[in-house]
């Protein structure tokens, strides 16, 4: 609670709105002089960090083991004792990906033979494959002599023989790709674009996410924005346990890969995973009220068709992402 001297002037600083009392009834802010003290400012942030705190921990924890219990107090109205769920998932959003970025993990280079990859370059191709099928190549062949192959078709072969321009224009990306990086730099890229990425990712999927919900469920009953609040609340759980699995692998990490207590992580990750996959059932159920029966067929069914969709987008991500490494 805030002791600063209230101000003898009754017009709110904020709103211009005539204030009787301590704190203005049209906009809430506190009527006391705006001009304060160097320890005024110390216990005032303190005492907003214990507000914070308050609604903070209790949002986490029935987050955590209270599965819809947010989302249905959220939709009944009662908003101020937790955090919205747009700035919970914010939140933990941003802790997540700054300590991922904070403690990367390392990927070693791999040495690439360059003696190896310029005497295949000096290889003389065979005539016969001008007119060959590029489905006749041996894809276990050297990557770089199956490019020099498919330039040769592109070049020489008749024109029903040849790729469409897309394709082409893939294959020589991805020979840019190999022929500039290491497996090791591919991976390590590749790994670093994709945790830059994965909040857009995730923001990507929510909307879908909520839509299958939508599709499964009442029209009369639910809104689109009900399965909204159910889809945050959901992600940021998922997000707050890799969370918590990261930071124990981390910890744990720092006395050596060898410790005794790296079965203390493995056992965490497990338990993890298998509350991550569970979750989404009680959830279900306890916010939509059907019965144990129908709750679970549906978690079955929007389980699948949502891993489907994310693989699907993961998938096109990683597409773009490769042909897009320098």
């Amino acid at each position: 609670m805030s002791h600063s001297k209230i101000r003898e002037d009754k017009t709110c600083l904020n709103c211009r709105h005539v204030v009787e009392q301590k704190f203005c009834p049209n906009c809430g802010q506190e009527n006391s002089d705006s001009r304060k003290t160097f320890h005024h400012l110390f216990f005032h942030f303190f005492e907003d960090l214990t507000h914070y705190e308050n609604a903070f921990w209790k949002t986490i924890r029935n987050l955590l083991f209270k599965p819809s219990t947010l989302t249905k107090e959220y939709l009944s109205g009662k908003r101020l004792s937790y955090l919205a769920p747009v700035r919970l998932y914010i939140f933990i959003s941003f802790i997540t990906f700054l300590l991922i970025a904070l403690f990367p993990n390392e990927v070693n280079d791999e040495v690439v033979i360059a003696d190896k990859n310029t005497k295949e370059h000096k290889k003389e191709i065979p005539k016969n494959i001008y007119t060959g099928e590029l489905k006749d190549l041996n894809i276990g062949s050297d990557f770089n002599k199956i490019t020099r192959n498919v330039d040769s078709i592109q070049k020489h072969a008749p024109k029903e023989k040849r790729l469409d321009s897309f394709s082409y224009w893939m294959i020589q990306k991805l020979k840019y790709v190999v022929d500039h990086n290491s497996k090791g730099e591919i991976v390590k890229k590749f790994t670093e674009s994709f945790v830059h990425n994965l909040p857009k990712i995730l923001i990507l999927i929510m909307p879908f996410f909520a839509f299958f919900l939508w599709i499964f469920h009442n029209k009369k009953k639910w809104y689109y924005f009900d399965h909204g609040i159910f889809t945050l609340h959901y992600f940021s759980f998922l997000l707050l346990i890799f969370l918590i699995l990261f930071v124990i692998r981390k910890f744990i990490g720092l006395f050596g890969e060898d410790n005794p207590l790296t079965f203390i992580s493995d056992i965490t990750d497990f338990v993890g995973f298998i509350w991550m996959s569970y979750y989404f059932y009680p959830a279900h159920h306890r916010f939509y009220g059907e019965s144990r029966f129908v709750s679970f067929v549906k978690s079955v069914l929007l389980f699948f068709i949502n891993s489907f969709f994310i693989l699907f987008l993961l998938i096109l991500y990683a597409f773009y992402t490769f042909i897009n490494l320098h």
